[in-house]
Order: C-alpha cells, then sequence, then structure tokens
C-alpha cells in the first residue's frame, strides 16, 4: 500500500497484475467456500486505492469451466462495486479494435462504451480452466464480456496457425503493445512454435518505442516432452512476460539470460493443492511502467488463508523410532502430534499480527514412513482438529519411496500410476495417468485399436469439460476409421490377418501426432452434437408423453424402438404406449436426416443398440453383396459427411480472419531487435523515475 504516496505523472502506467484468482473452488466448503470471494474483493480494493490504469489477469478467474450462479453473481457483485464510477480512464487504444476483440458482439474496450460508466478497466485472457468449450465456443469470461464488466483478449481458434495481434494502449508519450494468448493444450502449442507456427504481430510505425508487454497461461516448469512452453519459445523483442497457471509466486521479475526478457510469475491467490509451491506467500503485483522502463511493486495478500507445510522422514529418528517396537505407532502418533502443534502456534502468531486473515489454517505434515514403519489411523488424529484446522480430513499425509521389484506380467505395479511427492516439482494430469496405466498394464489389457493419448484426451474431456459422450464418440469414431482402413485393403475374414493390420494402423497413428488431435477434435465436436440433440429430443419426447398418457397397445415389441427414446424415462409408463407411437417417430425421424428409407436412421440423432455393438468383424460381413443394409455403412458415411461439412465451414472462416489479419496497415511481421535497443531496465527505490509532483489528468 506504499506506492499510494508515489506521485506519478501523466506518463506512468499503472497496472495491477495478478493471475489464478480460481473464483469458486470449494465453494460448498463450509470453511473455505468463501475464501476465493473475499481474496478477489481484496485484489480490486488494492487496484481501486492505487487508482490503477487497468487491471491485467492471466487466466483463470474461474475454477470450473462452468461455474455455479452463486460463483458468477458474486463476481459480478466484485466487478460492479469496484470497476464501475466516475473517475476518468487516462489512456487511449489505437489499435484495431474490431481485430482485438473478434469474438465479441461488442468488439471495443469497455470503458468507450457509451452506456457503460468504467472507471477501472479490467483486461484478461482465458485459462485452462475456463476456456471456451461447447457448440458455441463460449466460456464464462465471455459472459462478463457481454455485460460490459470485462475485456477478454488472447483468444485463438485456429489449430493451423496463429497470428496474435497487440492492443496498442498509449498514456502521454508511454505506449504499450499488450500482447495475450489464452490457455491452450500445451503439446499442442509446443507443436506449433517448433513448426513456426504461432507469429506476433509487430506495430510498423515505431517498433522500438512500444513496452511490448505479454501474457500466457500454460506450463512454464517442464512436465514431460512437449507438456510446456520454453521460454525460448518467445520472441526476444518482448520486453516483460507475464506467465500464469503456475500457482508458485515468483513475482519479482527474472530475466531470461538467452532472450533477455524478464518473466514474472504472479502465482495464484488461493491454495487449490496442498504443495510445497502453494505454501510461499501470496502477491499481487504494482507494474509501473514509463517509457521502456519499468518496476515491479510487490503486494502482500492480507485475506488469504495461512498455509504451513512440513515433510517428517520417520527412518531419520532411528533414537525415536524402532519398527520392532509393538507401541511404535503411538510414538508415531505422538511425534506427528507434536509437529501439527508446532505450526499452529506459528499460524496464530501470523494472524495475530493481521486481523484480516481468517481464522482457522491449512496444515499438511507429509510423513514418509518407509523403513518398515505402519501409518495410524488418519480420521481419529483429524477429529482431535476440528475446530482449529481448515483441512483436518487431509492435515497428514502418509507416502513411501516403492522398491524396484521383479517385474511380473502377472502383476501390475499400480504404485507407478502414483504421482512422486510433490518435493519433487512432478505433477500428473489425467490423460498421462491413463498413458502411464496402458503402458504398465499387462499385455492382455493393452489398447489393441485405440490410441492411449487419444484415450486420455477423451478421458480429460470426460473429466474438465463433463462431456459425458466424449470416451464413446472417440471409440465410435476410431472403430470405424479402423473399418475403413480394412475394407479399402481387402483384408481376408481371418482373425490373424485383421489382428496384423489393426496392430499396423495403430502404430502409424500413433507417429502421425497430428492426424490423432484431429481424430480427438472431431470426437469432441460429436459429442457435443449429441449432447445438445439429447436436449432436443428429451424434450421432444417429454410433450408425446404427454400425449401418450392414456393410450394402450398390444403386440408390439420394444425390440425395435432405439435405446435414446426410452432414456430418461420412468418404467413404469405403459409399454403399449412407446410401441403405438413407433410409426411416427420414425417418420419423424426420416424427416430429419438426409436419408431416403426410414431403415437407416441417422447415428446422430439416434444411438441405436446396432451402432453401439458395432465390431472389426461386423465391417467383414457387410462386405456381402447387401451395401444397402449395412448398418456401419450408413453410419459412418452420415458422420463423416456431417463432420466434414462442419469443419470446412470452420476452416474458411479461419481463413478469413487470417485475410482480416494480413490486411490490417499498422502491423507486419518483424524479427527481432537486439537488447540494447530495448532499453529495457529496472529502476531502484533510491533513483525511482516515478516521482513527479506534476499531475495532470485527461478527461475520458
Amino acid at each position: 500500500m506504499s506506492a499510494v504516496g508515489l506521485q506519478d505523472d501523466e506518463d506512468t502506467f499503472k497496472i495491477l497484475i495478478a493471475t489464478d484468482i480460481h473464483l469458486g473452488y470449494l465453494e460448498k466448503d463450509p470453511v473455505r467456500g468463501n475464501d476465493t470471494f473475499v481474496t478477489f474483493n481484496e485484489i480490486l480494493e488494492h487496484a481501486q486505492k492505487n487508482e490503477v490504469d487497468f487491471v491485467l489477469l492471466g487466466g483463470d478467474l474461474f475454477h470450473e469451466n462452468k461455474p455455479s450462479r452463486k460463483t458468477i453473481h458474486t463476481c459480478l457483485e466484485s466487478l460492479r462495486k469496484y470497476c464501475m464510477g466516475d473517475r476518468p480512464v487516462h489512456f487511449e487504444v489505437l489499435s484495431d479494435q474490431a481485430v482485438n476483440f473478434q469474438f465479441s458482439k461488442f468488439p471495443w474496450v469497455n470503458y468507450q462504451d457509451e452506456n457503460l460508466n468504467i472507471s477501472m478497466p479490467i483486461f484478461s485472457i482465458h485459462g485452462n480452466h475456463d476456456d471456451p468449450t461447447g457448440v458455441d465456443a463460449l466460456c464464462a469470461l465471455d459472459i462478463l464480456s457481454c455485460a460490459g464488466l470485462l475485456n477478454h483478449f488472447g483468444r485463438s481458434t485456429s489449430v493451423e496457425k496463429i497470428d496474435i495481434s497487440p492492443i496498442l494502449l498509449r498514456k502521454g508519450r508511454t505506449k504499450i503493445a499488450l500482447y495475450g494468448l489464452g490457455a491452450i493444450p500445451d503439446e499442442r502449442l509446443y507443436r506449433m512454435f517448433v513448426n513456426k507456427q504461432v507469429t506476433m504481430l509487430r506495430p510498423k510505425e515505431d517498433e522500438d518505442s512500444w513496452f511490448n508487454l505479454f501474457v500466457i497461461h500454460q506450463n512454464r516448469s517442464k512436465h514431460g516432452a512437449t507438456n510446456y512452453i520454453p521460454e525460448q519459445f518467445l520472441d526476444d523483442f518482448i520486453n516483460l512476460v507475464v506467465w500464469g497457471h503456475e500457482h508458485e509466486c515468483k513475482i519479482t521479475p527474472a530475466q531470461n539470460e538467452q532472450q533477455h526478457f524478464y518473466v514474472t510469475q504472479p502465482g495464484s491467490s488461493v491454495v487449490t493443492s496442498l504443495s510445497p509451491g502453494e505454501a510461499v506467500k501470496k502477491h499481487i503485483g504494482l507494474l509501473r511502467v514509463k517509457g521502456k522502463k519499468m518496476k515491479m511493486q510487490r503486494i502482500a495478500l492480507e485475506t488469504v488463508r495461512t498455509f504451513y507445510m512440513e515433510d517428517v522422514v520417520l527412518a531419520d529418528h532411528p533414537e525415536l523410532f524402532n519398527p520392532d517396537n509393538p507401541k511404535v505407532t503411538q510414538a508415531i502418533q505422538a511425534f506427528c502430534m507434536e509437529k501439527v502443534e508446532m505450526m499452529l502456534d506459528n499460524a496464530e502468531r501470523e494472524r495475530l499480527g493481521n486481523p484480516r486473515q481468517p481464522e482457522k489454517p491449512l496444515i499438511r505434515l507429509r510423513v514418509d514412513y518407509t523403513g518398515g514403519f505402519e501409518p495410524f489411523i488418519i480420521h481419529r488424529f483429524s477429529q482431535k482438529y476440528m475446530d482449529r484446522v481448515a483441512n483436518p480430513k487431509d492435515i497428514i499425509h502418509f507416502f513411501r519411496h516403492r522398491e524396484q521389484k521383479e517385474k511380473n506380467d502377472n502383476d501390475l505395479n499400480f504404485g507407478k500410476l502414483f504421482s512422486r511427492p510433490a518435493s519433487e516439482g512432478v505433477t500428473l494430469r489425467v490423460e498421462d495417468l491413463v498413458k502411464q496405466y496402458f503402458q504398465t498394464a499387462e499385455k492382455k489389457v493393452q489398447l489393441s485399436l485405440l490410441t492411449e493419448r487419444g484415450m486420455g484426451e477423451a478421458v480429460q474431456e470426460f473429466v474438465d469439460k463433463e462431456e459425458k459422450d466424449a470416451i464413446e464418440e472417440l471409440v465410435k469414431f476410431q472403430l470405424e476409421k479402423t473399418q475403413r482402413f480394412l475394407k479399402e485393403r481387402h483384408i481376408d475374414a481371418e482373425e490373424v490377418k485383421i489382428d496384423e493390420e489393426v496392430r499396423k494402423f495403430r502404430e502409424s497413428r500413433r507417429e502421425n501426432t497430428e492426424e490423432e488431435d484431429e481424430e480427438v477434435r472431431e470426437a469432441m465436436t460429436r459429442a457435443r452434437a449429441h449432447r445438445s440433440k439429447d436436449v432436443v429430443l428429451d424434450s421432444a419426447s417429454s410433450d408425446e408423453e404427454l400425449m401418450d398418457t392414456g393410450m394402450k397397445a398390444s403386440g408390439d415389441s420394444d425390440d425395435d424402438i432405439p435405446t435414446t427414446l426410452s432414456r430418461g424415462r420412468g418404467r413404469g409408463r405403459a409399454r403399449g404406449a412407446r410401441g403405438q407411437n413407433s410409426t411416427a417417430r420414425g417418420a419423424s425421424r426420416r424427416g430429419r436426416g438426409n436419408t431416403s428409407q426410414g431403415s437407416s436412421t441417422s447415428s446422430r440423432t439416434y444411438k441405436s443398440v446396432p451402432d453401439k455393438n458395432l465390431s472389426i468383424m461386423d465391417a467383414f460381413r457387410s462386405l456381402k453383396p447387401e451395401p444397402s443394409q449395412s448398418a456401419s455403412k450408413f453410419f459412418s458415411e452420415d458422420i463423416i459427411d456431417d463432420e466434414l461439412d462442419l469443419e470446412e465451414s470452420h476452416i474458411s472462416l479461419s481463413s478469413k480472419t487470417n485475410q482480416r489479419f494480413s490486411a490490417m496497415s499498422s502491423f507486419s511481421k518483424r524479427g527481432s531487435q537486439s537488447q540494447t535497443s530495448r532499453g529495457v531496465d529496472f529502476e531502484s527505490d533510491e533513483d525511482d523515475p516515478f516521482k513527479s509532483t506534476a499531475t495532470s489528468r485527461r478527461k475520458k
């Protein structure tokens, strides 16, 4: 808060920087449910008191991809309270806003809207938690943008080429080129950087006079061969990179020795995992930019719940613990209790100095019981701290380093699937666990048709985005593709030859990662289309049930009724009602599809039983001289044709967007410049260029 007393002149940008706020995290927890909302209010309060020009968020404003009504409502309350007012905005936008905010129905910065009274603009990219999904590719930030409370930028939908166009800002004689890139799957973005498919556009006029600020939300630390973005991939004309997604607070800018730009990592504003990186004190940054000079001021967050963490290795205390002692478990429990009491005392002393901090701290004691020890019952231990700790259920974590055993084909070592202790800096995602599971599984449970990469992506989509049909559609899609491959090669219907060809086809797909990414995207599109059509079908079925309530029929069978029609209905309903309306529904089905026969229903609208149970051998049975009766053929052709139409329209839209970028007269793709011409430096407190007695304000 000391920055309030500084005299900032009309040439100085003041920007509040924060990332990974995760609104709505544990919102149903009775103790920690309001932590994210309280801290978000504190961040906006700091911004208002420091009279910043704008707030810059680095992604993951929301914790859930589909935030609850409570989370959305509380966020809107805070934004309306702190961002609206009569204070004038002192900077102007020079770039083409129709390009910067091209995905918005209101493509201009919110403080220039005549119907709004914005005193503190907020610019934000999306993160991996609140990224655009669904048929319309919308995210929670788009709701805030449409309401005029936030400026969502840095969005890219193309999977072939990314052109990052900056928002050009000017305040007095200081000019900032603000670049942003929302979260993209790390492996895909890594490949695009390697193939030189990511371009940062630069202003033609006086390109050396701009302070280039880049906001990104990706893995910074290496989680795998391509599951991160190396800093060396970024252009060296950038002056400062604001890195989101990483939760450990490293807000002091650090210089990259190779590219010579500076990187600041504000970290998260709330503890979302009980790991060492989260135990670091939480800060936000107040960035001042004047000309080509910058200064970062650290602001400690006072409303963040204190978090203490400690590691204990029982084998390091032979004088206290002997595995052969029958009372060693009681001794370990007493030792752990002593450690927890010490952490609670430290948390109490810290809280007394700041009344704004929550009363109950987060405590985590990790106990390594390697060496023949046995863990005690955690639930009984936790009950002693129910009223003193915010996380009593997971206050203690027992783990041990597993010894290398001789590999046994009949036994699967599930220990390989678990992540190592967080102190080693290794975290696994859902798709990583799926991949490792199949790599370490015995031969009889290995995937013989699907690929680990595609299955992992589908599981991740199912977990994160709640796409319930993601896995099913991926299996269907890859099964159809394999069937078409075998048909084209005219393989004899012998199981040995089929298995060999399937194995070769699977290996070729594993090597072609780009094609596999296309498969996953295609399957996800189909899953979303299924979800949308299921909603329509359920609504239509409800209307039909109201009409069919009193009607009865006899002699009709349920075998001819597709399974989707009965989904979500009560089992107590008369079977005759379903059978009596099968003709009418069949006619409706023919009207919706593009086929001429009633038997060839559209697979995209209805999920029939034969389509679900298709196998590789069914592909060869369909080679008999009755091609019109092949259910798998109709299924494959209808789906592929429909999806190709969607894909072509999507690509043409992207090409128009690229033409729009290339037609911009104010930008050009230029090379990097030397560090000496950039002239970026930090100013010390003793020689502060921002201190000035003159203060001038211009009206909005």
